[in-house]
Protein backbone atom coordinates (compact mmCIF):
# COMPACT_ATOMS: atom_id res chain seq x y z
CA UNK A 1 0.00 0.00 0.00
CA UNK A 2 1.25 3.52 -0.40
CA UNK A 3 3.05 5.28 2.06
CA UNK A 4 0.38 8.30 1.76
CA UNK A 5 -3.09 6.52 2.08
CA UNK A 6 -1.59 4.69 5.07
CA UNK A 7 -0.64 8.12 6.82
CA UNK A 8 -3.70 10.02 7.70
CA UNK A 9 -4.20 12.98 5.53
CA UNK A 10 -4.17 16.77 6.62
CA UNK A 11 -6.86 19.11 6.29
CA UNK A 12 -7.08 21.20 3.50
CA UNK A 13 -4.59 24.48 3.45
CA UNK A 14 -6.19 27.35 5.31
CA UNK A 15 -5.57 30.22 7.24
CA UNK A 16 -5.10 29.68 11.52
CA UNK A 17 -2.84 27.87 13.56
CA UNK A 18 -2.56 24.82 11.45
CA UNK A 19 -0.79 27.35 8.89
CA UNK A 20 1.98 28.42 11.16
CA UNK A 21 5.44 26.71 10.84
CA UNK A 22 6.39 24.14 13.08
CA UNK A 23 9.40 24.25 15.26
CA UNK A 24 11.96 22.00 16.00
CA UNK A 25 10.31 22.05 19.64
CA UNK A 26 7.03 21.04 18.22
CA UNK A 27 8.33 18.44 15.95
CA UNK A 28 9.99 16.89 19.21
CA UNK A 29 6.68 17.01 20.81
CA UNK A 30 4.92 14.76 17.91
CA UNK A 31 7.59 12.20 18.30
CA UNK A 32 7.19 11.90 22.39
CA UNK A 33 3.34 11.18 21.23
CA UNK A 34 4.40 8.95 19.03
CA UNK A 35 6.79 6.64 20.96
CA UNK A 36 4.85 6.24 23.79
CA UNK A 37 2.18 4.87 21.01
CA UNK A 38 4.57 2.81 20.43
CA UNK A 39 5.17 2.06 23.97
CA UNK A 40 1.58 1.17 24.38
CA UNK A 41 1.16 -0.99 21.80
CA UNK A 42 -1.41 1.94 19.57
CA UNK A 43 1.22 1.57 16.80
CA UNK A 44 3.11 -1.17 15.14
CA UNK A 45 6.84 -0.48 14.52
CA UNK A 46 6.07 0.08 10.64
CA UNK A 47 3.49 2.87 11.62
CA UNK A 48 5.69 4.44 14.03
CA UNK A 49 8.60 4.67 11.53
CA UNK A 50 6.39 5.84 8.78
CA UNK A 51 4.74 8.79 11.23
CA UNK A 52 8.27 9.66 12.54
CA UNK A 53 9.36 9.84 8.75
CA UNK A 54 6.41 12.60 8.36
CA UNK A 55 7.32 14.60 11.42
CA UNK A 56 10.75 15.43 10.35
CA UNK A 57 9.78 16.50 7.17
CA UNK A 58 6.99 18.34 8.37
CA UNK A 59 6.95 22.26 8.34
CA UNK A 60 3.64 23.21 9.16
CA UNK A 61 1.62 22.39 11.85
CA UNK A 62 -1.46 21.39 9.85
CA UNK A 63 1.21 18.30 8.58
CA UNK A 64 2.12 17.55 12.30
CA UNK A 65 -1.49 17.37 13.17
CA UNK A 66 -2.99 14.28 11.46
CA UNK A 67 0.22 12.38 12.68
CA UNK A 68 -1.73 12.19 16.11
CA UNK A 69 -4.95 13.01 15.43
CA UNK A 70 -5.77 8.88 16.29
CA UNK A 71 -3.80 8.98 19.40
CA UNK A 72 -5.48 10.05 22.97
CA UNK A 73 -2.06 11.81 24.15
CA UNK A 74 -2.46 14.24 21.73
CA UNK A 75 -5.90 15.54 22.66
CA UNK A 76 -4.87 14.67 26.65
CA UNK A 77 -1.55 17.38 25.21
CA UNK A 78 -4.13 20.14 23.19
CA UNK A 79 -4.57 23.16 25.27
CA UNK A 80 -8.63 23.91 26.40
CA UNK A 81 -10.64 26.04 24.43
CA UNK A 82 -11.84 28.92 26.17
CA UNK A 83 -10.56 31.89 27.68
CA UNK A 84 -6.97 32.34 28.02
CA UNK A 85 -5.12 31.34 31.36
CA UNK A 86 -4.53 34.02 33.94
CA UNK A 87 -0.80 35.28 33.66
CA UNK A 88 1.22 33.37 36.95
CA UNK A 89 1.80 35.51 39.58
CA UNK A 90 4.97 37.22 40.14
CA UNK A 91 5.47 36.24 43.69
CA UNK A 92 4.29 33.06 45.74
CA UNK A 93 0.99 33.24 47.47
CA UNK A 94 1.60 34.07 51.16
CA UNK A 95 1.89 30.57 53.01
CA UNK A 96 2.04 28.44 49.72
CA UNK A 97 5.94 28.20 50.25
CA UNK A 98 7.74 27.32 54.08
CA UNK A 99 10.92 29.23 54.24
CA UNK A 100 12.88 25.77 55.43
CA UNK A 101 13.87 24.50 52.42
CA UNK A 102 12.60 20.51 51.77
CA UNK A 103 16.01 20.18 50.32
CA UNK A 104 19.78 21.48 49.92
CA UNK A 105 21.73 21.33 47.44
CA UNK A 106 25.43 22.02 48.00
CA UNK A 107 28.44 22.13 45.71
CA UNK A 108 31.91 23.24 46.87
CA UNK A 109 34.66 23.22 45.14
CA UNK A 110 32.23 20.61 43.48
CA UNK A 111 29.91 19.70 41.44
CA UNK A 112 25.40 18.75 42.42
CA UNK A 113 23.18 17.35 40.02
CA UNK A 114 19.25 16.70 40.49
CA UNK A 115 17.74 15.66 37.43
CA UNK A 116 15.48 12.12 35.99
CA UNK A 117 12.51 10.91 37.66
CA UNK A 118 12.29 13.18 41.65
CA UNK A 119 9.34 15.06 43.78
CA UNK A 120 9.80 18.47 43.76
CA UNK A 121 9.21 19.73 47.01
CA UNK A 122 8.02 22.88 47.63
CA UNK A 123 11.37 25.01 48.22
CA UNK A 124 14.80 23.82 47.43
CA UNK A 125 17.98 25.61 48.08
CA UNK A 126 21.00 25.39 46.14
CA UNK A 127 24.63 26.51 46.91
CA UNK A 128 27.42 26.73 44.61
CA UNK A 129 30.49 28.11 45.91
CA UNK A 130 33.86 27.67 43.74
CA UNK A 131 31.70 24.60 42.12
CA UNK A 132 27.98 23.95 40.36
CA UNK A 133 24.95 23.02 40.28
CA UNK A 134 22.27 21.49 37.83
CA UNK A 135 18.39 21.04 38.97
CA UNK A 136 17.09 19.76 35.31
CA UNK A 137 12.82 19.64 36.54
CA UNK A 138 12.04 18.42 32.78
CA UNK A 139 11.18 14.73 34.05
CA UNK A 140 10.30 15.66 37.51
CA UNK A 141 6.75 14.89 39.66
CA UNK A 142 5.20 18.13 41.11
CA UNK A 143 3.29 17.58 43.86
CA UNK A 144 2.48 21.35 44.66
CA UNK A 145 1.61 24.37 42.30
CA UNK A 146 3.81 26.61 43.29
CA UNK A 147 7.85 25.71 43.61
CA UNK A 148 10.86 28.03 44.64
CA UNK A 149 13.91 27.60 44.00
CA UNK A 150 16.53 29.87 45.97
CA UNK A 151 19.85 30.01 44.56
CA UNK A 152 23.44 31.40 45.78
CA UNK A 153 26.19 31.00 43.60
CA UNK A 154 29.50 32.74 44.35
CA UNK A 155 32.58 32.15 42.11
CA UNK A 156 29.92 29.64 41.04
CA UNK A 157 27.28 28.55 38.36
CA UNK A 158 23.57 27.15 39.11
CA UNK A 159 21.86 26.10 36.03
CA UNK A 160 18.47 25.96 35.87
CA UNK A 161 16.17 23.88 33.40
CA UNK A 162 12.00 23.66 33.57
CA UNK A 163 10.00 21.99 31.13
CA UNK A 164 8.16 23.94 28.75
CA UNK A 165 4.46 23.50 30.39
CA UNK A 166 5.03 25.10 33.47
CA UNK A 167 5.58 28.88 34.34
CA UNK A 168 8.91 30.04 35.01
CA UNK A 169 9.22 33.15 37.25
CA UNK A 170 12.59 35.30 38.70
CA UNK A 171 14.02 37.32 40.97
CA UNK A 172 17.90 38.10 41.57
CA UNK A 173 20.94 40.08 41.81
CA UNK A 174 23.93 39.80 39.73
CA UNK A 175 27.05 41.13 41.67
CA UNK A 176 29.86 41.03 39.29
CA UNK A 177 27.89 38.40 37.92
CA UNK A 178 25.01 36.89 36.33
CA UNK A 179 21.28 36.62 37.42
CA UNK A 180 19.50 35.66 34.06
CA UNK A 181 15.53 34.07 34.05
CA UNK A 182 13.98 33.19 31.28
CA UNK A 183 10.15 34.00 31.93
CA UNK A 184 7.92 31.45 31.15
CA UNK A 185 4.13 31.93 30.69
CA UNK A 186 2.26 28.44 30.35
CA UNK A 187 -0.39 27.95 27.89
CA UNK A 188 -1.99 25.44 30.81
CA UNK A 189 -4.74 26.64 33.40
CA UNK A 190 -3.27 26.36 37.14
CA UNK A 191 -0.02 24.42 35.78
CA UNK A 192 2.88 24.34 38.41
CA UNK A 193 4.95 28.11 38.57
CA UNK A 194 8.92 28.03 39.55
CA UNK A 195 10.43 30.58 40.85
CA UNK A 196 14.05 30.78 40.78
CA UNK A 197 15.39 33.31 43.59
CA UNK A 198 19.12 34.45 44.75
CA UNK A 199 21.89 35.42 43.85
CA UNK A 200 25.49 35.66 41.94
CA UNK A 201 28.51 36.93 43.33
CA UNK A 202 31.27 36.75 41.06
CA UNK A 203 29.00 33.84 39.22
CA UNK A 204 26.03 33.23 37.49
CA UNK A 205 22.58 31.69 37.84
CA UNK A 206 20.64 30.76 34.83
CA UNK A 207 17.06 29.27 34.65
CA UNK A 208 15.02 28.81 31.70
CA UNK A 209 12.60 26.10 29.45
CA UNK A 210 14.40 23.16 28.36
CA UNK A 211 13.30 22.59 24.42
CA UNK A 212 10.61 20.30 23.59
CA UNK A 213 10.19 18.93 27.21
CA UNK A 214 6.86 18.40 28.60
CA UNK A 215 5.52 17.30 32.07
CA UNK A 216 3.06 14.64 30.95
CA UNK A 217 -0.35 14.39 32.71
CA UNK A 218 0.41 17.69 34.95
CA UNK A 219 -2.65 18.11 36.41
CA UNK A 220 -3.32 14.48 36.86
CA UNK A 221 -0.69 14.61 39.06
CA UNK A 222 -1.46 17.63 41.18
CA UNK A 223 -5.24 16.64 41.62
CA UNK A 224 -3.81 12.91 43.22
CA UNK A 225 -1.52 15.03 45.22
CA UNK A 226 -3.80 17.52 46.29
CA UNK A 227 -6.67 15.41 46.66
CA UNK A 228 -9.17 16.62 44.62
Amino acid sequence: MDLEKRLPQPAPAAEGPGALRASDADRDRTADILREALAEGRLTAEEHAERIDGVYRAKTMAELEPLVRDLPAAHDAAPTAGRAPDPAPSRPSPGAVPPVADENLVAVLSSSVRKGRWRVGRRTHAYAIFGSVEIDLSEAIFEQRQVVIKAVAVFGSIEVRVPENVSLRGSGTGVLGNFEVDTLDSAEQDAPVVFVDGCAVLGSIEARPKRGRLVRDLHKQLRKHLGH
